[in-house]
């Protein structure tokens, strides 16, 4: 059978409110901090359509840059659609650094 391990959650919140309140405050704590950066804004069209050009690629070739469909792209150029997540994240990085996408 399987020996129960006593847990003191209580005891481990309160000290993690604790140490958060006194992070905000600006005083010294030893704590593992993440920024999480802010979500990548959504791109126009035409934005996309210039990094793609900027690229000298087709949509086809354009598409294999960013592991999605030809169609997709298509649709994204032509605002029926637009790219989610990690192909706007990609996308982001294009419009910064086109030759980027070319690197690997």
């Amino acid at each position: 059978m399987a020996k129960k391990i006593k847990m003191k959650i209580y005891d481990d919140m309160r000290q993690s409110l604790a140490d958060a309140l006194a992070y905000e405050r600006g005083q010294k704590v030893d704590l593992r901090v993440t920024e999480i950066p802010a979500p990548p804004k959504v791109l126009k069209p035409r934005e996309i359509r210039y990094i793609r050009e900027s690229l000298h690629a087709s949509q086809t070739v354009f598409a294999h840059f960013l592991c999605v469909s030809p169609k997709a792209v298509q649709s994204w150029e032509q605002g029926s659609r637009r790219p989610q997540s990690t192909a706007l994240r990609l996308l982001m990085i294009a419009k910064k650094n086109p030759k980027a996408l070319l690197q690997g």
